[in-house]
């Protein structure tokens, strides 16, 4: 479906990525995965059409239509929502357009044009556009009755969603989607992690938000090394695999390093006697033989975020009562309270529009309550992300050494360049202006200076919008090990599960206070459109009861048929789980064998190459077993066997 042959970028002496040949098929589901900078969007801008490679090319069927959100198109403010959506079907559209023209005009024209009109209509399931739109626009957090207005009525936010839907109903056979989950809430991420597990296409998709990519990629393309790299699995699968070559290539690398010392130290100790200087001279031209693989350096790297408190706050933090805040006629927070103490991490979630990020800046003073209040308690120092964060860099022309120098002007200037460094910034980085940095820098260095601040209790508005996975990481290491309080607004579901120890749902009919972590939130309501995870946990109540009911009501064949069952499931059970252990016992061998000294001096290379395609099929062949064996102690739990 869609393929690259030998395709590299460049930026002067700056090589993004180079010698990238693959294959990519119809059905699957790539996740464009990298650090920020790696070269993500440009390989997507090059598949598109939008930029040139510096060598290779790109091969896409002639016919195969391409589907592309970009993160830099906008839409005509004065359109139909309805309509700026189903104009992503463009040949439906136009087809549309001109058969309505001419109805209008009393039936006139070219009959044949008519009929060829009507033709392209049926043919590309023109009639069921408007319903396939309206569906999408709901799907993707607009409601019905805001689809035949203008998109002025919308907010940035909402506006990039009708984007959205213009891409995904375009029919397209290639989706390449720039990180299609900004601006986006949690329920709308799961309307689109079901959408694209349906889609037939290839799509490739750049995302930060891990448990999306756990959702929905079939593959993983890793931005890394200056060159992609095609993993099967989703990211999760992908971290293990790929850690798991690096430590292999590793210790490849030890082995071959110690085989030459050791023929070296032979040399330097015999070369100069007369009976051992043959076999001095053997041992050189063997070190000249072995090949020592260098490894590149990774581009991925994971900024240090430690937040320490100053001194620690009383042990309640806030109380808020009664807040109500409207825009105009649209109320968006109703008689709000919330008491907040020591030490709780608060996971503000919810749709769009309902008003958390509302909530927080009344919180923290930065918007005043038509109704109701917050006040802070006893020693309480408060940290604020916000989720525009670039309102909190006001002076555009400040650097960011200079911008950090006046949270802490009494510290000395190797103590700013220390944390500066420790946010990724070293060199001339800390010298540019602030208005030049990217999202990420920006989130990065707003961060670095909460740090220098050492607030007590943190509020913090989508703080992983514009951060790769490995800030996203660094900033929950940092978040887990803060003795303070953190109040936080997230569709990061990833991000919440890891640090909620309360949930605050808002809801068009108020707030729903959770005490407890996000899977047992979700495993409590049951909202299993909220979240894949649920449904298995659903799944796993309804199997537990059927399991605990009694047989009595089925049929004697039913009952013949569950007793049989039962009596060949843990056979059945023992032969896979016998199966599983052959399968790692002979990939363990394959890797001792690796290990074993002298293996790929005494080894041909055509049985190292049948070695590592046996260690490749293993994987596969595992976790197919390990599947059945997970299905087959379901069932045997469902039906009591033994």
């Amino acid at each position: 479906m869609l393929g690259t042959s030998n395709l590299a970028k460049s930026f002067g002496d700056r090589t993004l990525f180079e010698r990238v040949s693959l294959k990519l098929n119809a059905g699957s589901r790539y996740g464009l995965v990298g650090a920020n900078g790696s070269g993500k969007t440009t390989f997507l801008k090059i598949v598109a059409g939008d930029e040139p490679a510096t060598e290779g090319n790109v091969s896409i069927p002639k016919d195969a239509r391409v589907g592309v959100l970009r993160q830099d198109r906008f839409l005509s403010d004065d359109q139909i929502i309805l309509d700026l959506a189903m104009m992503g079907d463009r040949v439906v559209w136009e087809a549309l357009v001109e058969s309505r023209r001419l109805a209008e005009d009393g039936g006139g024209g070219d009959p044949g044009r008519v009929a060829d009109l009507e033709d392209r209509i049926r043919a590309h399931d023109g009639y069921t556009l408007e319903a396939r739109a309206s569906a999408v626009l709901e799907g993707l957090g607009i409601p019905v009755e805001a689809h035949r207005r203008p998109l002025s009525t919308l907010s940035g936010g909402f506006k990039l969603r009708v984007l959205l839907a213009q891409v995904l109903l375009g029919g397209s056979d290639v989706l390449l989607l720039d990180e299609p989950t900004n601006h986006l809430d949690i329920l709308s991420i799961r309307w689109l992690e079901k959408f694209l597990a349906g889609y037939k296409g290839c799509a490739v998709v750049i995302s930060h938000d891990q448990r999306f990519l756990d959702n929905v990629a079939t593959h993983i393309l890793d931005v890394d090394y200056e060159t992609i790299t095609l993993y099967t699995g989703n990211y999760a699968a992908f971290v293990v695999e790929k850690q798991a070559i690096r430590e292999r290539k590793q210790a490849e690398i030890a082995r071959a390093e110690k085989i030459i010392a050791d023929k070296r130290a032979f040399v330097e100790r015999f070369g100069a006697k007369a009976t051992k200087a043959r076999q001095a001279q053997s041992r050189l031209k063997q070190i000249e033989k072995i090949e020592v693989e260098e490894l590149a350096d990774t581009s991925r790297r994971t900024p240090a975020f430690r937040f320490a408190v100053q001194r620690p706050s009383g042990r309640d933090v806030l109380e808020a009562q009664g807040i109500s805040k409207a825009y105009g006629a649209k109320q968006v927070l109703r008689d709000v309270s919330l008491s907040v103490r020591r030490g709780e991490r608060v996971a503000v979630i919810g749709p769009n529009g309902l008003g958390k990020s509302t909530l927080l800046k009344i919180l923290v003073g930065r918007l005043q309550a038509d109704a109701g209040g917050a006040s802070w308690g006893h020693e309480a120092r408060v940290g604020y992300f916000a989720q525009d964060h670039r309102e909190l860099l006001v002076d555009g022309s400040m650097t960011p050494l200079s911008f950090l120098w006046a949270a802490c002007p009494d510290e000395s200037p190797s103590y700013v360049r220390g944390q500066l460094g420790k946010a990724l910034f070293s060199g001339d980085e800390v010298e540019k202006s602030v208005g030049s940095l990217s999202g990420g820098e920006a989130a990065r260095l707003i961060f670095c200076r909460i740090i220098v601040e050492r607030p007590n209790v943190l509020v913090l508005d989508e703080p992983t919008n514009h951060l790769d996975l490995e800030a996203i990481h660094g900033l929950v290491e940092g978040l887990k090990a803060f003795e303070g309080t953190v109040i936080f607004v997230s569709h990061d579901r990833f991000f919440v599960s890891e640090l909620a120890t309360r949930i605050l749902e808002v809801t068009p009919t108020g707030p729903r206070d959770f005490p407890g972590t996000y899977e047992e939130y979700l495993a409590g309501c049951g909202d299993d459109h909220l979240d894949a995870d649920t449904v298995v946990l659903r799944a796993k109540r309804e199997h537990q009861r059927a399991a605990a009911a009694p047989e009595a009501g089925g049929s004697w064949e039913e009952q013949k048929r569950r007793r049989n069952r039962q009596k060949e499931l843990p056979a059945r059970r023992d032969k896979v789980l016998a199966a599983i252990e052959a399968a790692e016992a002979r990939k363990k061998a394959i890797h001792d064998l690796y290990c074993s000294d002298g293996f790929f001096e005494r080894t041909s290379k055509a049985e190292i190459a049948a070695l590592n395609a046996e260690e490749e099929a293993l994987g596969p062949k595992i976790d197919a077993l390990m599947a059945e064996w997970e299905q087959l102690e379901q069932e045997i739990a469902e039906l009591g066997a033994p």
